[in-house]
């Protein structure tokens, strides 16, 4: 497994519904890098978001999708998605504030 710093595990915030309504109950859900594992993703989201304790990770791996290009298949990168649950002592994390 690469070295991989604390700060190239959390790639970008996944924004969607679902997401969205999960944040009421403290639940954030980031695209995180492929070989990161669940204790990986805690220290980066309590070193990233200062005042943060994060209670439990959930990861998801998700196979690319088949696409096609004329006769030719193949497929898109995979990924790898973490839903976060925070204390409930725990502040917000500030990027997901406005919208």
């Amino acid at each position: 497994m690469a070295d991989i710093k604390y700060y190239d595990v959390i790639q970008k915030p996944i924004i969607t519904e679902k997401s969205m309504d999960a944040m009421a109950d403290k639940k954030y859900t980031f695209q995180v890098h492929p070989e990161a594992n669940k204790i990986m993703i805690k220290d980066a989201v309590e070193k990233m978001f200062e005042g943060t304790k994060v209670a439990k990770v959930n990861t998801m791996n998700l196979k690319g999708k088949k696409k096609r290009r004329g006769m030719v298949y193949g497929r898109t990168a995979k990924s790898k998605k973490a839903i976060v649950q925070l204390t409930e002592d725990s502040k917000d994390i500030e990027i997901f504030e406005g919208l």
